[in-house]
């Protein structure tokens, strides 16, 4: 049996626990995106579409008041800054294109924050494809300017009001979509997860973060970084972030999980800082669950890190213990928001102000990078408690 040109499995995660009729679209999508890689046409058209109209590269900033604040060296890979303000659109483009080789007039993709959500929505515009958004109810209330966004951008934005009403439930009723509609849709998943081989396809498409940042700092720091940090909901941004490092045995990698009201309590969303495991969305890796298997319901003040699992990889990354998991709370990554929009003159979105509210409570001499994966537009609601 010959070995696949995509992982479909890191150590015993991933996989493809899905449905039967989807395991076609799935060959399908290994297949194509195979090929798109070995092709300079593909790769040349994407390549452009990142330079041109997605801003990349992305600059690599030294923050001078998170310096003074640790102690060290602060470098903030500035994701913030790419068309539709977040490291998203990375992937959503990739996918889309793939999409369209594959003939397939029909987008769906999922969304929590809702940057996913204009990202996809954005990227069809673009290329004239169909594009239906899920949703669920409680994201829709704080994300109120992503749904706006996407609406104006041509999406359908279908609600789910099943569950918590957040990512997880999102998730299912897009898988549910793409069963019944398989033929003539393609799935955008928005991040490192579900089933094989969309936690490479994935990580592929966002490495670009990592590679742009290894190469920026060594040009403007003349060395590599003593640690780089990201936070992790999915994994997406840090997945492409870590993997460019992940060969540098000198450099600590660090994900930050959202511990929401605490992890001595059931609000929270870390199930890699818990060393949880199980099966959810069409992969076995990090997730929360009961003792008879139940997905729990994962909590975050952040849209995009209030989900119940985590890639693939990332479990594996876990277990082997190259990258070292942590979580912050929601009361914390308030704070560094504040603390950053105050001394930096940026507003970050509260996913990324996880990362840096753990950076500010671990002062170092060194080094740090941190990817600053979406600005904070959309989420001053809720930091202003409206």
């Amino acid at each position: 049996m010959s070995t696949p040109a995509v992982e479909r499995r890191f150590g015993p995660y991933g996989g493809r626990y899905v449905p039967e009729t989807l395991i076609p679209a799935l060959d399908e999508l290994e297949r194509e995106w195979v090929a798109a890689r070995a092709d300079p046409a593909f790769q040349e058209e994407l390549g452009r579409l990142l330079r041109d109209y997605a801003g990349r590269p992305t600059p690599l900033y030294r923050a001078p008041g998170l310096s003074a604040a640790v102690g060290g060296d602060v470098w903030l890979k500035r994701e913030d800054l790419l068309h539709t303000g977040s490291h998203k659109l990375n992937n959503a483009l990739g996918q889309a294109l793939l999409a369209k080789r594959m003939g397939k007039p029909r987008v769906i993709a999922e969304t929590g924050a809702g940057q996913h959500g204009v990202a996809s929505a954005t990227a069809c515009a673009l290329l004239g494809l169909e594009c239906v958004v899920y949703m669920g109810a409680e994201d829709m209330r704080r994300q109120r300017p992503n749904v706006q966004r996407m609406r104006l951008l041509g999406a359908e934005v279908r609600s789910v009001d099943a569950g918590a009403r957040t990512l997880k439930e999102a998730v299912s009723a897009a898988i549910r979509d793409w069963v019944a509609n398989v033929e003539t849709t393609h799935y955008v998943i928005g991040s490192a997860v579900g089933p094989a081989p969309y936690p490479a396809l994935v990580r592929d498409l966002q490495r670009v973060i990592g590679d742009e940042a290894r190469a920026q700092v060594r040009e403007a720091a003349g060395r590599l970084p003593d640690r780089v940090i990201a936070c992790v909901g999915g994994g997406s941004n840090a997945i492409g972030t870590f993997i460019p490092f992940a060969g540098d045995a000198e450099v600590e990698l660090i994900g930050v999980e959202a511990a929401g009201e605490g992890l001595d309590t059931m609000r929270h969303s870390a199930p890699l800082t818990t060393g949880a495991r199980g099966v959810l969305h069409g992969a076995l890796s990090a997730v929360l669950q009961d003792e008879e298997g139940q997905i729990l319901e994962a909590h975050s003040v952040s849209a995009g890190l209030d989900y119940p699992g985590s890639g693939p990889e990332h479990a594996f990354l876990r277990d082997s213990g190259r990258v070292r998991y942590v979580a912050v709370s929601d009361e914390d990554a308030l704070a560094a928001f504040g603390t950053v929009a105050r001394l930096e003159g940026i507003l970050p979105a509260l996913e990324p102000a996880h990362a840096i509210a753990w950076l500010l409570a671990h002062p170092d001499p060194g080094l740090s990078l941190v990817t600053l994966s979406g600005r904070g537009d959309k989420d001053l609601a809720e930091v202003l408690g409206e």
